[in-house]
């Protein structure tokens, strides 16, 4: 039987250890209730959305994404919209494009 040496030992307990570290949290989802900095709210549950203005429309939706077009009736109408979550209170939303400036918006708050 073969003994094992201090440095083979101590990389090995490292790797383990290593292995047992926590891992950074990803969002669960971007269901749910958001709100914007100007007061705005919107509600995403799987492929249905009801949008700022009330409409209530389905687009294409991952569990960390979603993207729609505004209807005519809403401001920016007729572009898409991107969302995308960034962890479990904030989301990124662009108007018209992807890469457009993002505007933050954070899960809307529980009132009881």
């Amino acid at each position: 039987m073969r003994k094992t040496s201090a440095v083979q030992f101590a990389a090995t307990l490292s790797l383990a250890l290593g292995c047992l570290a926590p891992l950074p949290a990803l969002a669960d989802a971007i269901d749910g209730a958001w709100c914007s900095p100007e007061g705005k709210h919107l509600n995403i549950k799987g492929r249905s959305i009801t949008t700022p203005g009330g409409a209530t429309l389905e687009g294409d939706y991952s569990r960390h994404a979603f993207s729609y077009v505004a209807p005519a009736s809403e401001p920016g109408g007729g572009d898409t919209i991107y969302m995308r979550i960034v962890n479990d209170t904030t989301m990124l939303v662009q108007q018209g494009t992807p890469v457009a400036q993002p505007i933050t918006w954070k899960r809307c708050e529980t009132v009881s």
